[in-house]
């Protein structure tokens, strides 16, 4: 079907380089939802999508500071941890506004309480552990659409 891709049996090499490929196809704008349990791999995917799109900077879990923003080539990369929300407030969706640019692409752990700011349908990246060191991916949205027409 297309706009899905599945992946069983993912080690973390193999997650790394699916983060590559991902990256390869996202634009300016694109926000990624990343779904899984704690120790899942969504901060590995994320590390190495960002790499790939040029961020040199280390790039760690937001989760006590919200969200971080790093410069790639050419655009701007944000990471958003929203684990320790509840609910998104009018407040509190003002401040996610500055993160959800036009000119960035975004990355959401734990996206639940923000999924009403979203204007676009956003890539989703769900992440389940198979055994210790493997794990099931499911991508779905825009950039799956984009790598079932890639060659």
């Amino acid at each position: 079907m297309a706009g899905i891709l599945e992946r069983h049996g993912v080690d973390e090499d193999a997650l790394v380089a699916l983060a590559e490929r991902v990256s390869g196809v996202l634009a300016p704008g694109d926000v990624v939802v990343l779904r899984g349990e704690v120790g899942a791999g969504k901060t590995t995917f994320v590390r190495a999508a960002a790499r790939s799109l040029g961020v040199r900077e280390r790039v760690t879990s937001p989760t006590y500071q919200f969200a971080r923003g790093y410069e790639g080539r050419g655009l701007r990369v944000n990471h958003l941890d929203l684990y320790r929300l509840e609910g998104v407030d009018e407040r509190d969706a003002l401040e996610l506004d500055e993160y959800l640019d036009s000119d960035a692409v975004t990355f959401v752990e734990w996206a639940e309480p923000a999924l009403g700011l979203l204007e676009n349908p956003p890539t989703v990246v769900e992440l389940a552990h198979e055994t210790p060191t493997t794990r099931r991916v499911r991508l779905s949205g825009p950039a799956a659409a984009r790598l079932h027409g890639s060659p």
